[in-house]
Formats: structure tokens, sequence, C-alpha cells
């Protein structure tokens, strides 16, 4: 952050504008660091984890897609969810994330996984019961019902439109009204969705949007913020815009949030998490190499050059640290 910024000493509270300012305006979901060999690469997972906390976002870990849990062991999960908590607990929301599950029993075993390391929360994901078929509504209810009865940690809904189906709003509100509920992961396209469900449970339960580009269409709305991904890279710059927004300056928040957005769309196409951990990589940080079956970028593929020359821009990198 540029000496003499108004925002400097408050990268602890990056929360929205929204009707829930005790909640972060933004979540990262964090990458899991692996070494060259495949292997998990617990240093360097606790570095970035820790570079995140900094910056005051909260964060989910363990991850189906930026933090490829699709990948590791049962073991494995459990020691991206132990280190997650010796790193950040008490300094930011930490969360467990998980994947898409089949079954009940799935989701279970994950969140008696989260418990058990002491994470301050759990994302219960959307049932996915494959071969492009959707649940049925009461077998839904059913499902949610198996699942948050199991765990006694707060919990967090997920309704992600890659599933195949969004989550009925009343069936939300009913499981919020029945249930601990920390918060609403939404990734869907229909703004009109995203605003019902924003009017039938905020501000008692913080929603935040999955598509970063609906950050601000969000807080309009009187929701709590957005998930990214891109924070793995630019945290600061995350944390930023959503602080910039509380505090008023919406004309700073929109030019820096134009960066982010832009910076964002370009990563995904140069490759999204491979391009992500490559310019940590050369930036000096710890990214790690993603595990197969993705395989790494490098920094002479496509659209990598200029990612890191924006990067690299003096502002960008006295904000992320790296210029310092």
């Amino acid at each position: 952050m540029a000496a003499g910024d108004p925002d400097d000493g408050e990268a602890q509270d990056p929360g929205g504008a929204g009707p829930r300012p005790d909640v972060p305006g933004a979540f990262v979901i964090s990458i899991t660091p692996f070494d060259r060999d495949g292997a998990l690469d617990e240093a360097a997972l606790a570095a970035h984890l820790r570079r995140i906390g900094r910056a005051g976002l909260g964060v989910y870990v363990a991850g189906g897609g930026s933090g490829e849990a699709y990948s590791m062991s049962t073991d494995e999960v459990r020691r991206v969810l132990q280190v997650a908590v010796a790193e950040l607990k008490g300094v930011v929301p930490v969360r467990g994330m998980g994947v898409e599950p089949r079954r009940a029993d799935d989701m279970v075993r994950f969140a008696a996984l989260a418990e058990e390391a002491g994470l301050d929360a759990v994302q219960i994901y959307s049932l996915e019961l494959g071969h492009g078929e959707r649940p049925v509504q009461r077998e839904i209810r059913r499902y949610y019902d198996d699942v948050l009865s199991a765990t006694d940690l707060p919990a967090v809904l997920s309704t992600h439109m890659s599933v195949g189906y969004l989550l009925p709003v009343p069936l939300i509100a009913d499981l919020v009204a029945e249930y601990d509920i920390a918060g609403i992961n939404c990734t869907a396209a229909d703004m009109g969705y995203v605003r019902a469900l924003i009017d039938a449970v905020e501000p008692a339960v913080p929603v935040h949007v999955g598509v970063p580009g609906q950050a601000f269409l969000t807080w309009a709305a009187g929701g709590s913020g957005f998930l990214t991904s891109e924070a793995n890279l630019i945290p600061e710059t995350a944390a930023l815009v959503a602080r910039r927004h509380r505090a008023g300056d919406h004309d700073g928040a929109i030019a820096l949030y134009d960066r982010f957005l832009r910076i964002g769309g370009a990563m995904y196409e140069a490759g999204g998490i491979r391009a992500n951990k490559c310019l940590l990589n050369e930036l000096g940080l710890a990214g790690g190499y993603p595990r197969l079956p993705r395989l790494p970028v490098t920094m002479d593929d496509p659209g990598m050059a200029d990612l890191l020359a924006w990067a690299r821009e003096p502002e960008m990198a006295d904000r992320e640290g790296w210029g310092r």
C-alpha cells in the first residue's frame, strides 16, 4: 500500500457497504500450493494464507476449483484445514469450502473434518447427482436436513449454477430459520435471483456472490460482498475495493475495481489458477504448482507477460508488497 494512502491501517476491515459491516466484503477462495512432484507444500500454503490474512480478507480453503480439493486425499484435506486454522483462526474468518457432493455422507464427512480442525464455518455445497441429473425439491430438502443436523459448525449455504440448478429462495429462507446459517454464497447469472435471495435473508444472513463482476450490483441490492480467486494474487487490491466502497469513496473503489476485473479476466484467459500460481512464483511468493490433471503454465505462455507487466506497475506492486 502506498505510503500516505488514507486506507493505511485498515487492512483488517475490508467489509462492504452492505448491512453487515462486521462481515468481510470479500472472501478469497484460496489456492493450494503443491510442489513440482505434486506433494502438498504445507510451508507454501502457510505463507500464502498469512499473506491473505494480512490483507484482512475472509478465506475459504480446500475448495474444489481454486483449491483443487478434488485431487486431494482425506488426509491432505485434513492438513489443509489444520494449517488454515493455525495461520488464520482469530485473524480473519476462515472457512472450509469442500467440493460438490454426490451424497449427503460426502458433505457430512467434510463438515466433520472442518469441525475437528476448528474452522469458523463450513460451506455446504448443493447436491450434484451426476450425469446431468437434477434432484427434485424433496430430495434437496432431505439432503440439507441430513447434512445440517450432523454438524455443530455454523454453515454457509452454496447455491451455484455449476450444478445445473439454483436452490429455491423459499427453501433457503426455511433453512435459515431452522439451522445455524452463517452466510449464503450465491453464484448465479440472474441478478433477479440474487436480489430475491438478498431480500429474503439479509441483513440477518450475509450474501456473497461468486461472480466478482457482480460486486457493486450486490452491494446496491443490500448484499454483503463477493468471493474471489483473483485475490490469491492481489489480496490487498480486493480488500481495498471493499474498504473504499464502505468509506463512500465510490469513484476510487470503481477505478480500482476496474483494474481488479481486468487482471482477473486476463488471468482466466491465461489459465486461471495455473496462471495465478505461475505469477506468484515469478514474483517470489508462495504459489506452488497445480496438480494433475492440471498442467502448469510458464511465463512464456500467451498473456503471461502482460499480466506480469500489470502486476509490476508501481502502484500495484507497492500496494501488494512485492515492490518493497
